[in-house]
């Protein structure tokens, strides 16, 4: 009898010296408590989801349409950096020959009764401008070849009989783009009909690497920019707009993820499988809610939002999954970057929780004392 009272004070003690039963989180009603009230700093606004004005509104990312657009330029315009290649095609006496006799102008190649001549290389200047032989310094950028054709031509006129001039473009600068990032081929790409989208500019880069659901295409025109998905280039054509000579592009690596925590299936970082999430989703991506723990009415989502004065307020949204409406209105709500997706415990299961506990204790006591009363008996 003595040592089933001593192991019976030792449970009492122990029972005595447990605050609080084993917990994955707070219940509903302790979260909407401490959201109303909290111990420091200003209140935290909960809404309620009953309703389909309750569902918050996705924010629309910002599309590449909104860039500056404008018609796209001929694939022969030239800027500063070009290299153009100059020939000039002089019937009887050229205006050149002295001066590649000399070595200074080039390379004259005569044919029956038509001398040619071939100038060297010739780079376009910071301000647009090339120097020609005899025609002087001229203003040749945003010009297209045939139009600087025409101006060395008319140039030339009153000094040569009837000139012909030849211009192609060596090496391109204005009509290309710069691309990098998790591309295959980083670097300079020439636009060839300039009217290339955006994912014929990856595809022409060697295609993207990694997986597209954590990839951001960050498109810079002039002083803009705009950051769109690629998996949303696909799923949305309209995205997919032209890009613009001058351009810069860079492809980078932005995993979305929303975080799970509380009475669910399970408690990780999951990723965005695809563009859009519901919430219906996230809660079926996460196992549903524990039956053993979790409460179904007291489902949360915790974010960041943005104010009037574009400031981050937190912001916590509550949906009851216990009522049929709140099923369809889970497939309206779509989850954000770095959500917190909470299943509250039910409060109801704490009772249980605790006969649990006093099974677990009372077991072991239940061995020993029948193992006394099995040697007493012996003794006797």
């Amino acid at each position: 009898m003595q040592v089933k009272n001593s192991v019976y004070l030792a449970v009492v003690a122990l029972l005595a010296g447990c605050a609080t039963l084993p917990s994955s989180g707070p219940t509903g009603k302790q979260i909407e408590k401490s959201a109303m009230a909290p111990k420091s700093g200003a209140p935290i606004k909960l809404v309620q989801i009953r309703a389909a004005a309750d569902v918050p509104i996705a924010p629309g990312n910002a599309s590449p349409a909104t860039l500056p657009d404008s018609a796209p330029t001929p694939t022969d315009m030239v800027g500063p950096g070009d290299i153009l290649d100059i020939n000039i095609y002089e019937a009887g006496v050229t205006l050149f020959a002295g001066a590649a006799n000399a070595g200074g102008a080039g390379q004259l190649m005569t044919t029956p009764g038509v001398q040619v001549q071939k100038l060297p290389p010739t780079r376009i200047d910071d301000l647009g401008d090339i120097t020609i032989p005899y025609a002087g310094t001229m203003h040749v950028a945003g010009l297209t070849t045939g139009e600087i054709e025409a101006t060395i031509r008319n140039s030339l006129r009153r000094l040569s009989q009837n000139p012909q001039v030849l211009v192609t473009l060596s090496e391109t600068i204005t009509n290309s783009i710069i691309i990098g990032g998790e591309v295959a081929k980083p670097g300079r790409l020439v636009l060839q009909t300039n009217r290339e989208s955006l994912s014929d500019v990856v595809a022409l880069a060697g295609g993207y690497r990694g997986n597209a659901r954590d990839l951001t295409l960050r498109v810079m025109r002039g002083s803009s920019s705009v950051d769109v998905r690629v998996n949303d280039l696909a799923e949305n054509p309209a995205l997919d707009v032209r890009i613009h000579p001058g351009d810069r592009l860079m492809l980078i690596n932005s995993p979305r993820t929303y975080s799970i925590l509380g009475a669910s299936g399970r408690v990780e970082q999951m990723p965005f499988s695809r563009s859009s999430v519901s919430l219906a989703e996230a809660v079926a991506g996460a196992g549903g809610i524990n039956s053993a723990l979790g409460d179904p009415a007291a489902i949360f989502l915790f974010r960041y939002v943005r104010d009037e004065q574009d400031r981050e307020v937190p912001m916590v949204y509550h949906l009851n999954m216990m009522q049929t409406g709140s099923y369809f209105l889970a497939q309206k709500f779509i989850m954000q970057d770095k959500d917190v997706l909470y299943f509250g415990n039910a409060a109801a299961n704490q009772p249980s929780k605790l006969i649990q506990l006093i099974s677990q204790l009372f077991s072991p006591i239940l061995t020993v004392t029948s193992a006394v009363s099995v040697v007493q008996n012996s003794r006797n």
